[in-house]
């Protein structure tokens, strides 16, 4: 099983780092032209059992850990029953599911009833691009 990113001593000072600087200083990486991200399952409208597999897609750029300065990569980010933070300039919270280290896809465990599901693709400061590269938010239903 997969496991989201936790924090480590390198990515609180890396988040550290980012937020010591002033808001709107911080750097924003900027997305390729086409880059796209996507959930490849679970389907839209699925009916599923937890836990939960949910694989990531992402198109015209590469996938690399947080902390990684490569130009057009950057690592997923997965917001479950949430919507996209309204300030995009800013590193993402614990609040959403981090990938840090460069996973393409996660077993979850949710309760049964109705969920949410979306992609949000961070820089190596697990700050969103510019554009956003996001996918579209799925629901799922969960026995």
């Amino acid at each position: 099983m997969i496991r989201p990113f936790v924090f480590s001593a390198f990515s609180a000072l890396l988040m550290a780092a980012a937020l010591s600087v002033h808001a709107d200083a911080l750097p924003r990486t900027a997305a390729p032209a086409g880059a796209k991200a996507y959930i490849v399952s679970p389907a839209d409208g699925a009916t599923v059992k937890s836990p939960v597999t949910v694989i990531f897609g992402l198109e015209g750029m590469g996938v690399a850990p947080a902390g990684t300065e490569t130009p057009n990569t950057g690592h997923h980010h997965l917001l479950v029953d949430m919507d996209v933070p309204k300030d995009l300039s800013q590193p993402l919270g614990a609040d959403v599911k981090h990938f840090g280290g460069g996973q393409t896809q996660v077993q979850l465990e949710l309760a049964p009833g109705k969920h949410t599901l979306q992609l949000l693709l961070g820089d190596k400061l697990h700050i969103p691009h510019q554009p956003p590269i996001m996918s579209e938010k799925i629901t799922i239903t969960v026995e």
